[in-house]
């Protein structure tokens, strides 16, 4: 009689992980049937494709993706990518992601759009804010020159540029001192001003408001100068000695003759 039970009991329960392995293969295989059906397509690489490579119709190809949405960085139709440069190789069969592409916009995911420039520059006196940058962060530049008198002159030579990355382990700058480096993004002109200030003067940051992009009227200010006078709110000889000679400031947001964000001559 006990092995009679035992033998139902057993055949009782190969019934029913039968039958349960049958639901759940059914549901499984449905949701995956549904989610192919679904239209969505991942971009991936139909040959092999080498750096410099321009993408054509022939090159890309499209796969069924089973999820929604997206991976971020991956794309989901030819056409989004057709006229991009790989920057880095691609295998066969393998996804396409912006990293991977040079565009307009991004030059292979290093975050440098046309017509700009990534620029590293050694950071002086600026531990407080280099605390807090990160990339994407608004800064301005200031440029610290030692006058024949001993004294020291600040301006600020650049305003509003972007952040790309920060670097607070100190390595030598060509002027001896090690210093911590930050990579600023700037038009091509401005690169050649950061350079000059970094091999021959001190460089300090200031933190701006992102969403604050205006710019001012700028002109060295001496250690004497300071000393001689003093600033009120708003005005002041302090201010008035930033402002340069006969500088007005008119419409278009130009100030002494100068356009704002460019580089205001001393």
């Amino acid at each position: 009689m006990k092995k009679n039970n035992l033998l139902k009991l057993l055949g009782i329960a190969l019934v029913v992980a039968i039958v349960s392995t049958g639901v759940f293969y059914g549901l499984f295989v449905n949701s995956l049937s549904s989610s192919i059906r679904s239209g969505k397509t991942l971009v991936v690489a139909a040959k092999p494709l080498k750096t410099g490579t321009q993408l054509q119709d022939t090159d890309l190809k499209t796969i069924p993706w089973p999820a929604d949405p997206l991976p971020p960085g991956f794309y989901g139709a030819v056409g989004d990518v057709i006229g991009s440069t790989v920057f880095d190789p691609i295998g066969e069969g393998e996804p396409v992601v912006a990293a991977h592409l040079a565009t307009v916009q991004s030059g292979g995911g290093a975050g440098v759009p046309e017509g700009m420039r990534a620029v590293s520059i050694h950071v002086t006196d600026s531990s407080g804010v280099l605390a807090l940058l990160r990339a994407g962060h608004k800064v301005d530049v200031q440029v610290v020159a030692r006058q024949n008198s001993g004294g020291a002159e600040v301006r600020t030579a650049l305003e509003d540029l972007t952040v790309l990355s920060v670097q607070p382990q100190a390595e030598v700058s060509s002027q001896g001192a090690s210093l911590p480096v930050v990579t600023l993004l700037a038009k091509p002109a401005d690169a050649d001003v950061l350079a000059a200030a970094d091999s021959g003067a001190r460089v300090r940051l200031t933190l701006r408001n992102p969403l604050d992009d205006s710019t001012r009227a700028r002109a060295p200010l001496s250690v004497d100068a300071v000393m001689r006078t003093s600033g009120t709110a708003g005005g002041g000889p302090i201010a008035a000695a930033q402002k340069p000679e006969g500088a007005t400031a008119g419409a278009g947001g130009v100030a002494g003759g100068a356009p704002t964000g460019s580089v205001a001559k001393p």
